[in-house]
């Protein structure tokens, strides 16, 4: 029984060391293929498909986690005679925290999935075969733009959902807890330092280049027919948020 259990964890721990390394090595061939210039209309076409079809349900996820960061720490802080730092304790959480770390969860979800289901389709049908054939670098072609524009986008995405947290939280504190409007942005001037915002954009921009090169590379990766595709998909949404979660906390170590 014990030698099956070190089989079973051996040929595991094999399998992830292989697939890492050949993350690496994607990676560093997507970073080789930067020299070239780029097309810059390929990542319009990106920023567009991958980023603004997102602003939806990034704006609903921030908006109602203003809400509710607030309603649960607003009673608190006013019973403890803390009310002035409401605004403060809100902005902070979600531009340093909150903020970066759930757009970077929903992008895994909408934009790492279909960059997968894209790729993955068209390894199927055979198109990035015909690339090859055609002395088109996949990596060049299908790769560099899609990383560039979520390294664009997820930082975009971020500060949109700051901005809309922050205003949810804003809502509630006047309207619920009976917190004046100038206390609640008084507090964000005087205790909120531009770096706790700036810190959680330079976190989304390595959260957008995780999802990127992870969704590419499952979808290039995918198993043989339409029930690959979905396996691929359903691989990148859960790497993407697990390195994501690990990502955030070596990032907040450095950063802060």
């Amino acid at each position: 029984m014990v030698t099956r259990f070190l089989e079973w964890l051996g040929r595991f721990v094999l399998r992830r060391l292989e697939e890492f390394g050949t993350i690496v090595l994607l990676y560093a061939e997507t970073m080789r293929q930067l020299k070239h210039k780029p097309r810059i209309h390929h990542i319009i076409a990106q920023m567009s498909h991958l980023g603004v079809d997102s602003l939806s349900i990034v704006s609903l996820t921030l908006l109602f986690t203003g809400v509710v960061l607030t309603l649960q720490t607003a009673s608190q802080f006013i019973r403890f005679g803390a009310q002035s730092t409401i605004g403060a304790v809100v902005a902070v959480a979600i531009g340093r925290e909150l903020g970066p770390v759930l757009v970077g969860v929903v992008c895994a979800g909408r934009v790492g999935s279909a960059i997968t289901a894209e790729i993955s389709t068209m390894k199927v049908t055979e198109q990035i075969d015909a690339l090859r054939v055609m002395a088109v670098n996949p990596v060049d072609y299908l790769i560099v733009p899609r990383m560039l524009a979520c390294m664009i986008v997820v930082p975009i995405l971020t500060v949109f959902g700051d901005i809309i947290g922050i205003l949810g939280g804003w809502a509630v504190a006047v309207y619920y807890s009976g917190i004046s409007s100038y206390l609640y942005i008084n507090s964000i001037d005087r205790f909120c330092d531009v770096f706790d915002i700036t810190g959680g954009i330079i976190k989304a921009v390595f959260f957008g280049n995780v999802i990127a090169v992870l969704g590419c590379y499952y979808g290039l990766h995918s198993p043989a027919g339409a029930e690959g595709v979905g396996k691929a998909t359903t691989r990148t949404v859960v790497a993407s948020i697990v390195v994501i979660f690990i990502l955030n906390a070596v990032l907040t170590f450095i950063l802060f």
